[in-house]
């Protein structure tokens, strides 16, 4: 799933591309990613509609028209937004009044769409934790003060920071040289402050590479991400430390596989 670096890159070269320009036509190809309200209605009240911002909160794209709606863009696993797009993959096609498309594409329809009034209110925005560029380092060390949970799987709890995910986790817990399966209470003073310190580092890193396509993840103009060549753990099983040069392990942990030196990362 595309995580904040990435859903940042698309939102800048959103504000880029279509802000201003006007919605002349909707083509739903596959209206079950549509999620309110009807198509019919969806497809009505986005037609004459002008792009007036673009907005992002944690992994959640926002598109504020010009009638007072909004367009609620959720990518999920396999989602795209392609611009200009050629309409061959799309599940929605925006026909703009350049005589462009902003096409969505959405392989196994997992993605989600909303036209609405205030994206505020949605029930899992309203539950979502702080972002990280939103906290300072005292905040942070509060936050995980008395946290039983591992701190990996803390990390990537939506509800406690958002905008975090399996890849981004890794590779901060790696550059501070915390392993993934402590419990969050264990760790120090001085490794929550460096904690802290490499997960916005590694964040800004990512955004100005333009984020990560490991899976089906591409920027706005459809070219892929270039923050994979600057990963030091993250789907490097078995390939050397970028440290120390032994070997990275990848584990279970919380349901879900991460990557590790087990070396550096104690």
């Amino acid at each position: 799933m595309p995580e904040l670096p990435e859903v940042e890159t698309i939102k800048k070269e959103l504000g880029k591309s279509v802000v201003g320009k006007k919605i002349t036509e909707v083509c739903v190809h596959h209206p079950l990613v549509i999620r309110q309200p009807s198509v019919v209605k969806f497809k009505k009240d986005l037609v004459g509609a002008t792009i007036k911002n673009v907005l992002r909160r944690a992994k959640l794209l926002i598109l504020e028209l010009s009638n007072g709606k909004y367009l609620a863009i959720h990518l999920k696993m396999t989602g795209q937004l392609v611009y200009p797009g050629d309409g061959k993959k799309s599940r929605v096609t925006f026909h703009l009044s350049d005589g462009k498309n902003l096409d969505f594409n959405d392989q196994r329809l997992f993605g989600e769409l909303r036209l609405i009034d205030n994206w505020q209110s949605l029930k899992f925005i309203r539950e979502l934790g702080p972002e990280p560029f939103d906290l300072n380092p005292e905040r942070f060390k509060e936050m995980l003060s008395n946290k039983k949970t591992k701190i990996k799987p803390l990390l990537m709890d939506q509800k406690f920071i958002s905008g975090i995910g399996n890849l981004y986790a890794a590779e901060s817990l790696f550059r501070a040289r915390i392993h993934p399966g402590r419990p969050a209470q264990s760790l120090s003073d001085k490794e929550k402050g460096l904690l802290f310190k490499e997960v916005k580092d590694v964040l800004k890193e990512a955004i100005h590479y333009g984020g990560s396509s490991v899976d089906n993840y591409v920027r706005l103009s459809g070219e892929k991400g270039n923050y994979v060549s600057h990963h030091k753990v993250y789907d490097r099983e078995g390939k050397p430390c970028v440290k120390c040069k032994t070997t990275i392990k990848r584990i279970a942990l919380g349901g879900r596989g991460t990557y590790l030196c087990p070396k550096c990362q104690t």
